[in-house]
């Protein structure tokens, strides 16, 4: 009997020990505090809209004292993710440059797993049938802009890895109603994984990619974690993305290279964290790479640490000062 216990012993010893070994990867590669959130001049608001017999949901950000005409700003999550969930990795940045630059900022949350976006591999469908996120995000942009008197001709979209496809195919596929687009850690799918149907150059592009992203290869390659999780295909590299945009919109000439970053977005040292190259029609298109040095996958920003699984989590630049910069300078739309 005492055989017995010991060995019973030794087996729930290690069962704890597995278990704190367990808790403690989980701590090192997955776990991360959220960010506090910052003094703002509004609340959040939540709402919901039905659209294709769907009921799809929505979080509104409106800074107080909103000019009328404002723009408005389309943010969209990664995979599994929310609206609520977008806002907070993002480190509330979108409505502290809200507050700042007098536009709107709306979150909205995708249906099924992933955004259907220009990719043929992911989870795009609910209760059996497709999802068609493009008519929900120009159904959502029009609602917004009837009730609030957003500028119709400054509606801008930008979005983190799924999010950031699905910002990519809004350019493709809705260039009327979206002037611009950032896309972060994404990259288009390559010819095979490809479904998108262009219309026509219309929407300014910038790409923000990590060189070190785990997920999303920045030289291009199959898009997944560790070849199990959150796979989206094969996809073209970020330079080739790029590349991909400057001819859509037809934009001809060499592009600007180490383009300087404004003095209060950027210091010195964060200048070296990253690269950025612009190709520009003046008048019409922009399309700018923005590399970030040994950078993961993710938006880079100072007040959230991603998980550690995600590959390197720079806190510079910021990159959403970055985009609102991009789409602050793009002319309205005629």
């Amino acid at each position: 009997m005492k055989k017995v216990l010991r060995v019973l012993g030794f087996f729930l010893i290690a069962l704890l020990g597995l278990i704190a070994l367990g808790a403690g990867l989980f701590a090192w590669f997955v776990y991360t505090p959220d960010p506090k959130v910052p003094p703002l001049s509004a609340t959040l608001s939540k709402a919901t809209i039905e659209v294709d017999g769907l009921k799809r949901s929505y979080r509104l950000y409106l800074p107080k004292s909103l000019n009328k005409a404002a723009p408005l700003v389309l943010v969209l999550h990664g995979s599994g993710q929310n609206g609520a969930r977008i806002r907070l990795e993002t480190g509330y940045e979108f409505d502290k440059l809200a507050d700042r630059h007098g536009f709107a900022v709306v979150y909205p949350s995708a249906i099924s797993s992933d955004w259907n976006d220009c990719s043929r591999v992911g989870d795009f469908t609910f209760k059996g049938r497709e999802v068609n996120d493009v008519q929900f995000l120009n159904a959502l942009a029009d609602k917004l802009i009837a009730e609030n008197g957003f500028d119709a001709r400054r509606v801008f979209a930008t979005g983190v890895s799924s999010g950031g496809l699905m910002a990519m195919r809004l350019a493709l596929e809705s260039p009327s109603r979206f002037r611009a687009v950032a896309a972060i850690s994404a990259n288009l799918p390559v010819a095979d994984n490809f479904k998108c149907k262009p219309v026509g150059p219309g929407a300014s592009v910038m790409l923000m990619n990590g060189t070190s992203d785990p997920l999303m290869p920045y030289a291009g390659g199959e898009s997944s974690l560790f070849g199990l999780f959150f796979k989206g295909g094969m996809v073209k590299s970020a330079q080739d993305s790029a590349r991909f945009f400057v001819a859509h919109n037809q934009i001809r000439g060499n592009p600007a290279k180490n383009l300087a970053s404004k003095p209060e977005r950027v210091s010195k040292k964060e200048q070296k964290q990253f690269d950025r190259i612009l190709w520009r029609d003046d008048g019409k298109w922009e399309v700018e790479l923005v590399t970030i040095h040994d950078g993961g996958h993710g938006m880079p920003q100072a007040a959230w640490q991603r998980p550690r699984l995600l590959g390197p989590s720079p806190m510079a630049p910021n990159g959403a000062a970055l985009i609102w910069d991009f789409f602050a300078r793009q002319k309205p739309s005629s």
